[in-house]
């Protein structure tokens, strides 16, 4: 009966306008196709419930505990002329007789750890989207990414969390070039994890955004021998506030592939430079990123060694202001931003699968890059499993321990359980 109404809806007006207007049949025809593309679009649903628990050496706040719900509603119509249109809608909720044992952010309990995952409910996407001339272009409220989930080190959505942060914003791909895909982006605000609530007039963030003029450049070009490579410019100035000041520019490349040994095996490696300055009203001096990892595929099991270095002189640090973070130095969210006195970061990474469950294991040791202080070290473990495409449950585990007791982190443990469904 749905199905009836939403295509019976359209024509019927489609054709009383054609009546009243005395316009032709082939004007009928294409408002049948505008309607058409518009009404019989794909619809998509999720939901993640997720339960997380945040223990911390911390004498000044006490644990915390958390039991919430993601749920997001999509719609993305048909094609018309080239044009098709996205909107999502996402919520979040949170369960039980003690809602919030846990600081979200705006919705206070600063007694308690943080888990940022306040309750809302919000627009995270909608854009209008063109096709043509070997390009994709797209206006509004959309997430924006350009390498594969989870490794948004520069560009990200920040999937982790149960409110995702997605941008107000221009952007375009190109692939013209022949194994080339050129990206820019014209972001003038950014709509953070904290949802609408978010307010803080000194940092500059109104409803949970940040005004932003920026821009962002990338280009990736696969026909590189042994492997893929890729440029970009992010040009990132924060209109108001404390955030005015952390406006910066970054400058890098970075260079990845892998190379079969034989049936079984495949050696996987990577290199990354990137250097970072103040821009407009920032006033961070120089920092330099350098990334390298080389391992190994084996019968579905990668083992490999990674090194990052965000420099930091005391002062200023290099900074990943838009990322996905959490997906780097360590899940406990230890250093979701760079000490000013830098980071070193020496970790191993073992994931395979096991009677179809996904592994991960992973070790970290950190060092600063001032004065080489010792920073910890964290072991992180996920196990995760997928049924029919459209059901996953998992158990993650991320436990720091504290180094030097002049940087002031405490030992931190982390646990998630969820599960989540999606068609």
């Amino acid at each position: 009966m749905l199905n009836i109404k939403r295509k019976l809806i359209p024509t019927v007006l489609a054709y009383a306008a054609s009546i009243g207007l005395g316009v032709t049949s082939n004007i009928v025809l294409a408002d049948n196709d505008f309607y058409t593309a518009l009404t019989d679009g794909k619809v998509s649903f999720s939901s993640r419930a997720r339960y997380e628990s945040v223990s911390d050496d911390n004498p000044s706040r006490k644990d915390a505990e958390a039991y919430t719900i993601r749920t997001s509603l999509d719609y993305e119509t048909g094609a018309f002329e080239g044009f098709k249109g996205f909107l999502e809608l996402e919520n979040v909720i949170a369960l039980g007789n003690e809602k919030y044992d846990f600081n979200s952010g705006p919705q206070g309990k600063n007694q308690y750890s943080v888990i940022a995952d306040p309750e809302g409910t919000e627009v995270n996407q909608a854009y209008l989207q063109y096709n043509g001339f070997d390009t994709q272009f797209r206006l509004g409220r959309q997430e924006l990414m350009y390498r594969e989930t989870p490794w948004h080190r520069f560009i990200g959505n920040l999937f982790w969390r149960q409110h995702h942060q997605s941008f107000d914003a221009f952007t375009l791909k190109n692939t013209s070039l022949a194994d080339t895909q050129i990206s820019y982006a014209y972001i003038n605000k950014v709509n953070s994890v904290l949802g609408d609530d978010a307010d803080n007039a000194v940092l500059g963030v109104e409803d949970g955004s940040e005004d932003m003029n920026s821009h962002l450049f990338n280009i990736q070009y696969t026909a590189v021998p042994l492997g893929k490579l890729e440029s970009y410019g992010y040009f990132l100035e924060y209109d108001s506030g404390l955030y005015k000041t952390k406006s910066n520019k970054t400058l890098g490349v970075r260079f990845s592939g892998s190379q079969p040994v034989n049936d079984d095996l495949n050696v996987v490696y990577a290199m990354e430079y990137a250097n970072q300055d103040q821009y407009k009203s920032g006033t961070m001096d120089d920092q330099n990123y350098y990334m390298a990892e080389l391992g190994d595929e084996y019968k579905g099991w990668l083992t490999k060694v990674s090194y990052e270095l965000q420099e930091g002189d005391g002062t200023s640090s290099f900074k990943t202001l838009l990322g996905a973070n959490h997906a780097y130095q360590g899940w406990a969210d230890i250093f979701l931003s760079t000490p000013a006195v830098g980071l070193r970061d020496t970790y191993f990474t073992l994931s395979g699968k096991v009677v179809g469950l996904k592994v991960i294991a992973v070790y970290h040791d950190f060092e600063t890059d001032k004065s080489s202080l010792d920073a910890g070290d964290e072991i992180d473990v996920l196990l995760q499993k997928t049924f029919n495409k459209h059901y996953l449950v998992g158990v993650k585990y991320a436990d720091y321990h504290s180094g030097d007791k002049k940087l002031a982190t405490v030992d931190t443990e982390k646990l998630w359980v969820y599960g989540q469904v999606q068609y």
